[in-house]
């Protein structure tokens, strides 16, 4: 037979530990019911809770795909501009294609939209819009709305964006869908884009998205001193290139070839 011997001390202290064993769950449980009351109060049965996945609208299901393809053709392809890359990321080009070609909405590529026209090259679209080298308080005239993707580019970034589309059936349904989609800074006009946009000049930057035989003295003109101006110079339905054309503050004018493109042609006064 073991003997067993009894230790008072540790008898004591075995009791101690109990006690404080038993003030501890005590104390959990007064924490979890308060935890359990604040959390009743934030989810409806008092205040209305702050919880921001609530309080934000659902993520973009596209947004993935739209970020593979400012990460890969974007920044992968060597635009710096920050502000254009925010703009890339912001504006959900499948908003402005055909139903029929959403599934190639964040394809780098050119899409026919209707009229026999096209929404630009992602990749053209933000090459372009780098080069005017734009700031928050620019206004911006645009040449060629189409189905008004490089419109909301352009909105994201500048102040007041004008857009001057020779088509009216493109000119009313871009207009429609910038302003559902609350791109209240851009402004659609019908016109021919030739002639710009006199009532709304001068302006800091101008960009024209399809191809002309020559840059038109218009829009030179309604070129503010320090300004930019990007436009495809070039045969119709055959290569032409970005030109960059910019007036200083004299009045003098310097250009630049900077890419081979192709675009659909200009229409209206340019052709005559």
């Amino acid at each position: 037979m073991t003997a067993v011997t009894l230790d008072p001390c540790r008898g004591l202290i075995n009791t101690d530990i109990r006690a404080m064993n038993r003030k501890a769950v005590f104390l959990f449980l007064m924490v979890s019911l308060v935890a359990a009351f604040a959390g009743a109060i934030g989810n409806g049965e008092g205040e209305p809770s702050t919880d921001s996945a609530e309080l934000s609208p659902p993520r973009d299901p596209l947004a993935i795909e739209r970020d593979s393809l400012v990460d890969q053709y974007i920044i992968g392809a060597g635009i710096r501009d920050l502000s254009v890359i925010d703009a890339m990321r912001r504006v959900q080009r499948h908003k402005f294609v055909l139903p029929e070609y959403l599934d190639e909405a964040y394809l780098d590529t050119a899409l026919p939209i209707n009229a026999g026209q096209t929404i630009s090259q992602p990749y053209v679209v933000a090459f372009m819009t780098e080069a005017l080298e734009l700031k928050p308080d620019d206004r911006v005239l645009e040449v060629g709305t189409g189905s008004g993707y490089q419109a909301a580019v352009l909105g994201v970034i500048a102040a007041e964006v004008y857009s001057v589309e020779i088509i009216e059936t493109l000119a009313v349904s871009a207009a429609e869908r910038l302003n559902h989609l609350g791109y209240n800074n851009v402004t659609v006009a019908m016109g021919d884009g030739y002639y710009g946009l006199a009532e709304a000049a001068p302006f800091d930057a101008i960009i024209v998205t399809a191809a002309a035989g020559h840059v038109p003295p218009p829009l030179v003109e309604q070129l503010k001193p320090g300004g930019r101006m990007i436009i495809p110079v070039g045969p119709m339905y055959s290569v032409q290139v970005l030109i960059l054309l910019e007036k200083t503050a004299d009045g003098s004018i310097s250009t630049r070839q900077l890419l081979p493109v192709r675009f659909v042609p200009m229409t209206g006064r340019v052709q005559e």
